[in-house]
């Protein structure tokens, strides 16, 4: 570790949580998108951004949700597994467009199909999803929190 990020500025902690806060209360709504594929994005997007603390964490709430080891492992394969659903595939796709925006932009196509299995509310919340696990990425990454000692709360 090199320090405690959130004990050196507890008001960015606060807010971060914040965004964490709301979309737990979304998800419990319409306009929201399940925990379950929450976290499943959480995985996919921690594995772009090679953020070990956010995988340890997100695996273990992911399999304390009821996800499988198997889908857990396939998630970097995604695209060729064929355990994943339509609508999971659409956030996982929308998940790598917009968290790799270096590469391009959003592909129209990738958008179409978040369309289809989202409405707008759900896509701004998931986007917002996205945004909160790629800044905690960037968090852990620079400050290198140790890894292995969380224990999910579900």
């Amino acid at each position: 570790m090199r320090f405690n990020f959130q004990a050196a500025a507890p008001g960015a902690t606060k807010a971060m949580m914040g965004l964490e806060s709301y979309l737990a209360e979304q998800s419990k709504t319409e306009d929201g998108v399940d925990k379950p594929l929450i976290e499943l994005v959480k995985i996919r997007v921690s594995q772009i951004n090679r953020c070990a603390f956010c995988l340890d964490m997100h695996t273990k709430d992911a399999r304390a949700l009821g996800e499988t080891e198997q889908r857990i492992y396939a998630l970097n394969a995604w695209p060729e597994a064929p355990f994943f659903s339509d609508r999971e595939r659409a956030a996982l796709a929308w998940a790598e467009a917009t968290t790799r925006l270096s590469t391009g932009d959003v592909d129209d196509a990738v958008y179409q199909q978040a369309r289809q299995h989202f409405s707008e509310a759900q896509l701004v919340n998931l986007t917002l999803a996205i945004a909160t696990i790629n800044a905690w990425n960037r968090f852990a990454v620079s400050f290198q929190p140790p890894v292995g000692d969380y224990q999910s709360p579900y």
